[in-house]
C-alpha cells in the first residue's frame, strides 16, 4: 500500500509541476514583483473571514458577491505556490499559513451548504481539517517544516471547484455528485495528513 501511495504521489507532483510550469509562462514576465506569494495567502485568510461575517453575522447571502468572494479566495490559491516557487519566493510563512488559508476559506461555504442537509459530510471536513492542523502544529513543535503535499493541494482544488457549483446553483439542494466528489475529497486528506505523518515519523 505504501508503494502504491508513494508512487501516486510522484504521478499527480509531475502533472503539478507541468502545471506550474504552463501557468508560469503566462504570469511569471507580467507578475508585479511589489505582490508576494504571502500577500496572496494573506487576501484569501481575509477573504474566508469576511465570508463569515457576511453569511452569518450580516445574514447576507448574495449569490454574486458570494461567488465572486469565494472564487477570488479559489484562486489565489491557485496562484501563491506557483508564484513562490517560480519566482524562489517560498517562505516558512508561507509553508505555515497556506493550508490554514485555506481551511479558513472553505469552512464557512461548507458550513453555509452542508450544515443542514449533509450535517455528517460537514462534520468529518471539519474534523479532518482539524487534524491536519494538530499534525502540521505537532511538526513544527518538533522543528520539522511540512510543506502542503500534492494530495492536500488535489483536496483544496476538488473542494474548490464543488463549492464553486454549489454556491453558483444555491439555494437548490446540492447535486448528489457534487457531494461524492466532496466524499473523495475526504480520501484526499486522509491520505495527505498519512503523508505528513510519515514525513515525522518515517516508516522503515
Amino acid at each position: 500500500m505504501k508503494g502504491l501511495l508513494y508512487d501516486l504521489k510522484l504521478f499527480f507532483e509531475r502533472i503539478d509541476d507541468l502545471r506550474d510550469k504552463i501557468l508560469l509562462v503566462f504570469i511569471k514576465p507580467f507578475w508585479p514583483r511589489s505582490i508576494s506569494p504571502n500577500h496572496l495567502t494573506i487576501t484569501r485568510i481575509i477573504i474566508g473571514i469576511f465570508l463569515f461575517i457576511l453569511l452569518f453575522y450580516y445574514k447576507n447571502t448574495n449569490q454574486f458577491l458570494v461567488v465572486s468572494l469565494f472564487f477570488l479566495g479559489a484562486f489565489t490559491d491557485m496562484l501563491d505556490g506557483s508564484i513562490a516557487r517560480g519566482l524562489n519566493k517560498e517562505t516558512k510563512f508561507g509553508i505555515i499559513f497556506d493550508p490554514i488559508a485555506d481551511g479558513i476559506l472553505i469552512i464557512p461555504i461548507a458550513i453555509y451548504s452542508l450544515f443542514n442537509s449533509h450535517r455528517w459530510l460537514f462534520l468529518l471536513l471539519v474534523l479532518l481539517e482539524i487534524i491536519n492542523a494538530l499534525v502540521s502544529a505537532y511538526a513544527q513543535n518538533r522543528s520539522i517544516l511540512i510543506k502542503s503535499n500534492i494530495f492536500g493541494k488535489i483536496k483544496m482544488v476538488l473542494q474548490s471547484v464543488v463549492f464553486l457549483a454549489i454556491l453558483i446553483f444555491w439555494p437548490q439542494e446540492p447535486n448528489e455528485f457534487l457531494i461524492y466528489i466532496l466524499w473523495v475529497s475526504m480520501c484526499f486528506i486522509v491520505i495527505s495528513i498519512f503523508f505528513k505523518i510519515w514525513e515525522i515519523h518515517p516508516i522503515k
